[in-house]
């Protein structure tokens, strides 16, 4: 008797093999997907402070005879810093270096003094009080309000009209350009007062 008539035959689907594929890449895709969501800081996308520091509510010391020097008691680390009482920015660097201050025009509602993070960024578009705008790098909300950094493309810093609720802090172009390549998502902002 030959061989191939008593030797199993082996059938081979290719319907089979695609499901299983399939099933192994989506397992692998689950696992991969959790893995990077318990390892995104929980503050990241939250429109609520990263950290409420009672040394950032209070008005962080200033030195009177540098006006333009980083506040004390404004964190630690790669961040950037804003004074909502003085309307000054810090882009703050590693070892806590100043890498850049300017002054801003800042909306009609103020964020808390707290720590967040860049949650959203856009290249160009239109301001909610209707002005063309770029470098625009959002980091919370204030009931329903995108708080960020922006600059005016038309090169305007102009306080908004007081009845209006806008959350945009307006930098000019430069700084704004600044602002852009340092606050990538996820950098920490500290507001103080």
């Amino acid at each position: 008797m030959p061989y191939e008539r008593w030797a199993p035959k082996v059938v081979r689907s290719s319907s089979g093999i695609v499901a299983g594929l399939t099933a192994t890449a989506l397992a692998a895709i689950g696992f991969l997907t959790y893995q990077a969501s318990a390892h995104v800081p929980s503050s990241l996308g939250s429109s609520r402070p990263a950290d409420s520091s009672k040394a950032a509510a209070a008005k962080a010391p200033r030195d009177k005879q540098h006006p333009t020097a980083l506040p004390a008691a404004s964190g630690t680390g790669r961040r950037v810093v804003y004074s909502v009482d003085d309307d000054r920015v810090w882009l703050v660097g590693s070892g806590d270096r100043v890498k850049r201050t300017f002054k801003v025009t800042p909306g009609t509602v103020d964020p808390a003094p707290a720590a967040y993070v860049v949650t959203s960024r856009s290249g160009k578009i239109t301001g909610s009080d209707g002005v063309a705008v770029e470098h625009v790098v959002r980091f919370t909300n204030v009931s329903g309000v995108a708080i960020g950094f922006s600059a005016a493309l038309n090169g305007t810093t102009t306080a908004p009209a007081p009845s209006k609720k806008l959350g945009g802090i307006r930098e000019s172009r430069e700084d704004g350009t600044a602002m852009w390549e340092f606050a990538t998502i996820g950098t920490r902002v500290t507001v103080i007062k």
